[in-house]
């Protein structure tokens, strides 16, 4: 009989709440984006661009302008859940993600490829309930004592003696 060996354990180090915020907006953004660029697949869309009419509107630069604010929310959010204070990141990154769970449900709404669309939008929103558990259960530290100050990061950091 072989004796067991001890096994190596893989190190874990922990991530930081703005790096799983940051990947999260990430994986959100491009599966919204995909979701939109693999639609193009479906028959009679391109026959619907090139007549000047995507879904049911007219397409015009008032169009193409909401969709780019639109597509710019999970972009910035990357951005912002990398560089607000602690405080206004965890708020803001609840707000944005609670405003896009009925907006990410409402692009299935009245969709013939309910496959296609219910697994984007389930998808969609897995990513957003993520990133308002993240943000919900950032963790909190306590008040530092007079010798230590704080790093951008949150993190308890000794003063450098002056002197």
């Amino acid at each position: 009989m072989g004796t067991r060996r001890p096994t190596a354990r893989l190190e874990d180090p922990r991530i930081p709440v703005r790096v799983k915020l940051a990947a999260a907006w990430t994986s959100f953004m491009f599966l919204y984006a995909y979701v939109d660029i693999l639609a193009f697949f479906k028959p009679g869309v391109i026959d619907g661009i090139e007549s000047g009419v995507v879904w049911e509107f007219d397409i015009s630069q008032s169009l193409l302008t909401v969709f780019l604010a639109l597509m710019a929310i999970p972009i910035l959010m990357v951005v912002l859940s990398m560089t607000l204070p602690a405080r206004a990141n965890r708020i803001t990154n609840l707000v944005v993600a609670s405003v896009q769970v009925p907006f990410a449900a409402f692009n299935a709404v009245g969709e013939s490829w309910t496959y296609f669309y219910g697994l984007g939008v389930a998808l969609e929103v897995i990513v957003l309930v993520l990133i308002l558990r993240y943000a919900w259960t950032w963790p909190r530290t306590t008040p530092s004592a007079p010798t230590e100050t704080t790093s951008p990061d949150r993190e308890p950091v000794r003063a450098q003696q002056q002197g």
